[in-house]
């Protein structure tokens, strides 16, 4: 079901404050494993809302003081969920998808290569490292992408072979239906264009699996093509942050990419992958107004770009850990216009082909396209 065809307005608002405020867990266990670090959305855990299935923020400290608790789940799967003491609704948890049991020739698990978002999203950071994340004075303070690294849980470069392998098999046992892959910031002008087109060159020979790749905007707008060229249906380039004195001070290495470059290649892009297929990531709560959201966002609608604003989630062990997630009331105030702006322009999360707006278990945005 997607969510901006049928979900009640009830159903809207519950999971815009679940993703606001978090979810606390009376049996951890239940379902696909809750995630602590790396890329994507981390300290979160997959949760199945009326027929939705969002990502909610369980380990951050907004979490531990959440008024919503989940009981632990039947033998179906079905757990009631409480605000306080008061049952409101019935929720699920996706299953632990079967690959997470298996692992390559040479011992490595497939979970360490690619994890299952949402129910049907497989992710992977292709190379775990980044010339951001390595320095203290150009760290980007929300990120997390060397936690899983440093735990264990992944490996720092997965091999095209490694990919395709596990991308073919979370399709074939888990009815996968599309695949993210993201990358740290190699020291290269290509901000990793090459090493995401030689991944998905490999899974598309393997399977044949939608793909959104997800960097910074490379250096020659040529990249653009050879992407395509290499089997990728979608491009996300995340600015996160749109006030340009505060990208300086939360992205003091990316924000040396200037927003005047995004938009060039926001438009380079669009001219090769198509109006709705490339998007950007905005994260609601990190000081940026309602407003200076939604002025960026309409820029990105006129470019072809799809704004896909999410709710800040803390992530424990980096530098804005403490730092408050946004209110439900504030990410009403952005998805609620921003939602409209999207069905004005007929720029809807069902049309993108593949990635993180598609998907939209980051943020209840597409709820609000109506």
């Amino acid at each position: 079901m997607n969510a901006n065809e049928t979900l009640p307005a009830a159903s809207r608002q519950l999971m815009t404050e679940l993703q606001s405020v978090g979810l606390r867990l009376a049996d951890p266990g239940t379902g696909v494993a809750s995630r602590r670090g790396g890329a994507g959305p981390s300290d979160h855990k997959a949760v199945t809302v009326d027929g939705v299935t969002i990502m909610v923020p369980v380990h951050t400290n907004t979490a531990w003081h959440s008024p919503f608790v989940a009981a632990p789940a039947d033998a179906s799967g079905t757990s009631s969920l409480l605000r306080g003491t008061i049952p409101i609704a019935n929720i699920s948890f996706p299953k632990a998808p079967r690959f997470y049991g298996m692992q390559t020739l040479d011992g490595v698990p497939y979970s360490h290569i690619a994890t299952l978002h949402s129910a049907d999203v497989l992710a992977t950071t292709v190379l775990q490292t980044c010339i951001r994340y390595e320095s203290r004075r150009k760290t980007c303070k929300f990120c997390a992408i060397g936690q899983s690294l440093a735990a264990g849980r992944t490996i720092a470069r997965k091999t095209p072979e490694q990919l395709a392998e596990v991308a073919r098999a979370a399709v074939l046992l888990d009815g996968v239906k599309h695949m993210v892959l993201t990358t740290g910031t190699p020291p290269t002008s290509d901000r990793g264009a090459q090493i995401l087109c030689e991944s998905a060159f490999a899974i598309r020979a393997a399977v044949d699996l939608p793909i959104q790749a997800q960097c910074e905007p490379p250096d020659d707008d040529r990249w653009f093509a050879r992407m395509k060229a290499s089997g990728i249906d979608t491009l996300g380039m995340h600015l996160e942050v749109v006030t340009p004195s505060l990208r300086e001070r939360i992205m003091p290495g990316k924000s040396s990419v200037p927003l005047s470059r995004y938009m060039e290649s926001f438009k380079a892009a669009v001219a090769v992958f198509g109006r709705g297929q490339v998007s950007t990531y905005i994260l609601a709560g990190l000081g940026d107004t309602a407003e200076a959201i939604l002025t960026m966002s309409r820029e990105l609608i006129e470019l072809g770009v799809y704004p896909f604003v999410v709710p800040f989630v803390p992530i424990s062990g980096t530098p804005l850990e403490d730092h408050p997630a946004p209110t439900p009331e504030f990410m009403k105030s952005v998805l609620q216009p921003l939602g409209a702006m999207l069905a004005q322009a007929e720029m809807r999360s069902s049309d993108i082909k593949a990635g993180c707006g598609k998907c939209g278990a980051c943020s209840s945005l597409s709820s609000y396209e109506v």
